[in-house]
């Protein structure tokens, strides 16, 4: 029997019925305080006379028993301690596998903290540490590529003021991931948070420099890349662990009070714009046309420069081909002779009179 068996059998034979502190319970005994006795009366003894009632037994009975027989004594269940053993060991050996083996994924790192301060990070495989709560691990999956949506939902409306004091309704996103996994679980509270605010930040600081047509037509991709670069930088000035990948405008208009009107003036400035490019190609085509006459000109000055004569001539030749060549004409070389001429067509019928089948009286 062990040690601690055998105090509780000392302290149960204490208090069992066989006696008490004062010595047996019986109306004998050198202590005991019967009729006959000369000490003091046994507080375990029956009152002198024998009137008294029977008493039950006491507390400390009731205790002594129960112990007896969870944990075993003279009662002989002391065998049930192995047992009790045997299941704390297995308790205890299971929460050491748990707590101290970590599969970490390959896309995964593991943050160690020994009772809440840092102490190294783990990369993919499997790794160990001292059982919890020595050791706790934290994973992180630094692959994962996040969405912050700017506003929350599509039915929001964000106003951002441009350069040229108006206002557009912006809709954008920013992807982000985690780059140093000490910094993200240490540095930032609330990281989602963080990036959205120090986005909205950096879109406002953006869009301050384009006025509005750029803001909602061809600067988009000079203010994303803006914004980027400028979450960048204060996110690392945060020591955030922070990774922005990129920045998408979703959604750039004028608020919905004055849309419509937008859209006219819009439409209207377009159409100015086309006007003028129209007139601008029209004025390309007359000066490329003039240009080409002067050279024309110029050719044919230097030839008029070689032979006077010949080239005067030809000129009347061919400014008399530009003018008649579309007319219905007959050239006769001949002043004496009339030939016969057969006239065309449409000259016929022009100089023939009307036919008329009825006569009228005075021709007859």
């Amino acid at each position: 029997m062990s040690a601690k068996t055998g105090w509780r059998a000392r302290a149960i034979a204490l208090f069992s019925d066989a006696g008490g502190p004062w010595g047996n319970r019986g109306n004998g005994g050198s202590n005991g305080g019967g009729a006959g006795g000369n000490g003091p009366r046994n507080p375990w003894n029956a009152p002198p006379g024998g009137g008294g009632k029977p008493r039950g037994p006491s507390p400390f009975d009731d205790l002594s028993r129960q112990l007896r027989d969870r944990f075993g004594g003279n009662g002989g269940g002391g065998s049930s301690w192995p047992m009790i053993r045997l299941v704390g060991g297995v308790v205890v050996g299971v929460w050491v596998l748990f707590t101290s083996f970590h599969a970490i994924a390959p896309q995964e790192r593991a943050i160690v903290t020994i009772f809440g301060a840092y102490s190294r990070t783990l990369e993919s495989g499997i790794g160990l540490t001292l059982p919890a709560p020595i050791e706790r691990v934290t994973k992180l999956n630094v692959a994962e590529i996040r969405t912050v949506n700017i506003p929350a939902s599509s039915e929001v409306e964000n106003f951002v003021l441009t350069g040229d004091q108006n206002i557009v309704d912006l809709d954008y996103s920013v992807r982000w991931s985690i780059a140093d996994p000490e910094l993200f679980r240490f540095q930032l509270t609330d990281p989602e948070e963080t990036i959205r605010e120090v986005a909205e930040s950096a879109m406002r600081a953006a869009v301050s420099r384009v006025d509005l047509i750029g803001a909602i037509g061809a600067k988009r991709g000079q203010i994303e890349a803006d914004v980027e670069n400028r979450m960048r930088r204060i996110l690392a000035a945060y020591r955030s662990g922070v990774r922005i990948e990129g920045v998408a405008i979703k959604r750039a208009d004028p608020p919905g009070a004055v849309i419509d009107a937008f859209k006219d003036v819009t439409a209207a400035q377009q159409e100015a714009q086309s006007m003028i490019n129209q007139a601008n190609t029209y004025s390309q085509q007359v000066t490329q046309r003039a240009l080409g006459e002067a050279q024309a000109f110029d050719k044919v000055y230097a030839q008029y420069k070689l032979s006077p004569n010949v080239t005067r001539r030809r000129m009347y030749y061919e400014t008399m081909e530009q003018v008649l060549g579309k007319l219905d004409k007959t050239i006769i070389e001949t002043p004496n002779v009339m030939p016969y001429m057969a006239l065309p067509p449409n000259a016929r019928k022009a100089q023939e009179p009307a036919a008329n089948p009825t006569l009228r009286a005075g021709d007859r």
